[in-house]
């Protein structure tokens, strides 16, 4: 079987306040302003403010963050569409702006936008209750041979549900793949057996894993993760399903040789400083900087996995 590689787009950095620093770079604006259809205080716009005390001094520029709301992205990717490429406005992208371009065929879409670099890959686990009966995935997938099985994801258009239909088909078995409207109406029915397992990011189930809640059986990344080595991938279990969901920046299209140039410098810059290091290692994120050419490529082949997806499974005609 051919591996499957599944790819999602994540948010990447908010900066803000005067820059100076002996690091800062000669950036062509003073200003840069970011934007998010996150609502502040939410999870992007968080992760934003936190990484602007790292990346502003490098950059060298004053960055604020503006929250877009609307459409489910829509709004931003229209704000960010009719910008200036001139370095001065770009879009914390999260899977959202792939989805919502195919689902719901907005007037400005995530072919619109020109990404422009990656910075961390967020890993996706498998985690069942605590007082469940299955100590191992394969525990999970032997149950959905001899009856159904009962699995959770996000909702119906989502990397999560992408993962499972790729692990159903990989492991040769016909579980039901119970979508919800959020995370935490899934962790619930979990956490109640009613699903045998969910999948979401390690993030969302922090505070569950450290109160013993809840067990993790696998995670769907490329290796095991540093904060839980004795975890298996499920591609080690033998189920060739790989997903890297990532964080990354758009800009408008046509963005000048010297404002990419910068932004990759500062990113490789920026992903090195071991206290942020610390910072993002903590929240269970990996590094994973995608130069501007190499980044174009995996949106573009993200968009196309995403559309032969939902396509198959008649989300969309």
């Amino acid at each position: 079987m051919r591996k499957q590689r599944i790819l999602a787009a994540g948010s990447a950095v908010f900066m803000c306040g005067m820059i100076a620093g002996a690091h800062a770079q000669d950036y062509p604006v003073d200003t840069v302003t970011l934007i998010t259809h996150s609502s502040p205080g939410g999870g992007s716009d968080v992760f934003l403010r936190e990484l602007s005390r790292y990346l502003g001094p490098i950059l060298g520029a004053n960055v604020v963050v503006e929250n877009v709301r609307g459409g489910s992205g829509a709004a931003a990717m229209a704000n960010l569409a009719q910008s200036a490429p001139d370095g001065s406005k770009f879009y914390a992208t999260t899977p959202t702006f792939i989805y919502t371009s195919l689902l719901s065929d907005p007037e400005y879409k995530y072919t619109d936008l020109e990404p422009l670099v990656n910075f961390f890959i967020d890993p996706e686990v498998i985690y069942t209750s605590a007082n469940s009966e299955y100590q191992t995935l394969e525990d999970v997938i032997d149950h959905a041979r001899e009856g159904r099985g009962q699995w959770g994801a996000a909702n119906p258009a989502s990397l999560e549900r992408q993962a499972l239909e790729q692990l159903k088909a990989a492991a040769g078995v016909n579980a039901a793949v119970v979508t919800h409207e959020g995370g935490g109406d899934l962790l619930i029915n979990v956490l109640n057996g009613t699903l045998q397992i969910g999948v979401g990011e390690v993030q969302e189930i922090q505070s569950q894993l450290e109160a013993g809640e809840l067990r993790l059986l696998a995670t769907f990344s490329d290796e095991r993760l540093e904060a839980f080595p004795d975890l298996p991938t499920v591609e080690e279990l033998g189920y060739d399903v790989v997903v890297r969901k990532f964080r990354g920046l758009a800009g408008p299209k046509d963005l000048p040789v010297d404002v990419i140039a910068a932004w990759e410098r500062a990113v490789q810059e920026v992903l090195a400083d071991e206290e942020y290091k610390a910072a993002y290692e903590a929240a269970n994120l990996r590094a994973a900087y995608m130069p501007h050419e190499e980044y174009v490529q995996f949106i573009e082949d993200f968009g196309n996995e995403t559309r032969d997806f939902l396509k198959e499974t008649g989300v969309i005609e």
